[in-house]
C-alpha cells in the first residue's frame, strides 16, 4: 500500500532554515509528481510546492517562492522541502502528497513552528 512518511519538522527561529523529508513506498515513486502542502491552525490546507516526476519542473506558492526549494531523489524514493528565511506565518503542519490512479494519498504530517 502507498505510504508517505514526513520527517524533519520542529521549532525554528524567524530567519532560520529547516529541511523536511518525505519517504515514499508502495508505488513507483519515479513515475509521479509529488507535492508539499501545509495547514495552519484555523486555515485551509494549501499547496506549497510541486515537483514533476523527473524533476523537470517545479512550482511554488507565491508566499514561499524564493525561500523554499522542493527536490527529490528518485533513487531514495524521497522528496524534500528546503525552507529558508522562515517566517512566523510558515508555522503549520506540513504534508506530502501524491495523486495516483485517481486517488490522493497523504502522509501523517510534520509540525513546523517558527517562533522566537
Amino acid at each position: 500500500q502507498v505510504q508517505l512518511v514526513e520527517s524533519g519538522g520542529g521549532l525554528v527561529q524567524p530567519g532560520g532554515s529547516l529541511t523536511l523529508s518525505c519517504a515514499a513506498s508502495g508505488f513507483t515513486f519515479s513515475n509521479y509528481a509529488m507535492n508539499w502542502y501545509r495547514q495552519a491552525p484555523g486555515k485551509e490546507r494549501e499547496l506549497v510546492a510541486r515537483i514533476t516526476s523527473a524533476s523537470s519542473s517545479t512550482n511554488y506558492a507565491s508566499s514561499v517562492k524564493g525561500r523554499f526549494t522542493i527536490s527529490r531523489d528518485n533513487a531514495k524514493n524521497t522528496v524534500y522541502l528546503q525552507m529558508n528565511s522562515m517566517k512566523p506565518e510558515d508555522t503549520a503542519v506540513y504534508y506530502c502528497n501524491v495523486f495516483r490512479r485517481s486517488s490522493v494519498y497523504w502522509g501523517q504530517g510534520t509540525q513546523v513552528t517558527v517562533s522566537s
